[in-house]
């Protein structure tokens, strides 16, 4: 399908995935906006995770979808909106789409006769190219070529408030630095998972280089045997936020952190959206230069030792990454975070 050289005033784009491809979505949205700055830009996504598109100046409404709502949406009539922009391989969110919008790019589809009614990109397949460089293939395919591929999130004021009074209620307010970990991915892929006995030797090395750090654990509720060793280490230093906040929450208080160290999984990706100073630790099987936040200053990417290896398997325990490999990269972020500030 060829789109018309049309100035579209609705675009709609739809993605329904993980927390994590769902922040990466930002730049494709974000080119959009700047290739038509008086379009109205409204974003569907998966019901939990949708939230994390929500305040981006550039996206006017963020919604809710999944493939068996679809199927009941969309009915009234072509042309609600102009543009529709589809990421991901549900068939019943690309039909969706056809229903809801004038035009529709998206990656081509298993069923021809699908593809055929779409303006088609092709989906690398080959894990050498950034994930968000493979959303961004759908925007460059309307001639949206992105000024910027970082990641975005943004926190509003009273959710920032929200945050410190948080951390006043933990005793937390006034201590640096603050340090936020993620220690776990999402159940599927636990073979991403740094273990929590090096966590802990790692939180051992920040207090005796900066002793009144303040520990804030974030991400799904941990069993007690990942807990212990953290809890162990740091006493009353750590307080376990993991399970206990929702999505939004977590950011806004992960958004006053001085540091941030995690593996790769949803939060990382908002840490990465957040600008702040971090350490991704990555699996060779995702490797930070197809998975890591893109542009940002402020990450440090460790990645496993076998990337790029024939050894490189689900078996390939993420303990091969050293807790000195770690401490190196934390080291200088801890003192820019120690550095007296500008008056």
């Amino acid at each position: 399908m060829t789109l018309p050289a049309v100035e579209p005033r609705r675009i709609l784009v739809v993605y329904a995935a993980r927390i994590g491809d769902t922040v990466m979505v930002a730049p494709a949205l974000r080119a959009l906006a700047e290739h038509w700055p008086s379009a109205e830009i409204t974003f569907l996504g998966h019901p939990k995770r949708a939230e994390v598109i929500e305040h981006l100046p550039y996206v006017r409404h963020v919604g809710a979808i999944t493939k068996h709502r679809a199927s009941t949406r969309g009915w009234l009539g072509r042309g609600r909106w102009d543009i529709g922009v589809v990421f991901g391989f549900d068939a019943a969110l690309v039909r969706y789409a056809l229903r809801a919008c004038s035009h529709v790019v998206a990656y081509r589809q298993e069923d021809k006769r699908l593809s055929a009614r779409l303006r088609v990109v092709e989906y690398p397949t080959r894990n050498t190219m950034h994930v968000v460089d493979k959303l961004l293939l759908l925007p460059r395919a309307l001639g949206a070529a992105p000024r910027s591929r970082a990641l975005e999130y943004a926190v509003t004021h009273d959710e920032g408030e929200a945050a410190e009074r948080r951390l006043a209620t933990a005793g937390a307010a006034h201590t640096r630095p603050l340090v936020g970990f993620v220690i776990e991915s999402f159940p599927t892929k636990p073979y991403r998972d740094w273990p929590s006995e090096s966590f802990a030797a790692l939180g051992r090395r920040i207090l005796e280089h900066s002793p009144s750090t303040r520990f804030l654990l974030f991400g799904r509720a941990l069993r007690e045997t990942k807990l212990a060793p953290l809890r162990a280490a740091f006493g009353t230093r750590l307080t376990n936020y993991a399970g206990r906040l929702t999505l939004r929450e977590t950011a806004a208080l992960m958004s006053r952190l001085d540091l941030y160290v995690g593996v790769d999984t949803g939060p990382t990706h908002i840490a990465g959206g957040l600008r702040l100073p971090m350490v991704g630790l990555y699996h060779c099987l995702h490797p930070g230069s197809v998975f890591a936040p893109p542009e940002h200053p402020g990450l440090a990417a460790v990645d496993h030792p076998a990337c790029g290896t024939p050894a490189c398997t689900e078996h390939t325990a993420m303990s091969d990454i050293t807790v000195d490999r770690v401490w190196g990269e934390v080291v200088p972020k801890l003192d820019a975070a120690d550095a007296p500030k500008p008056a």
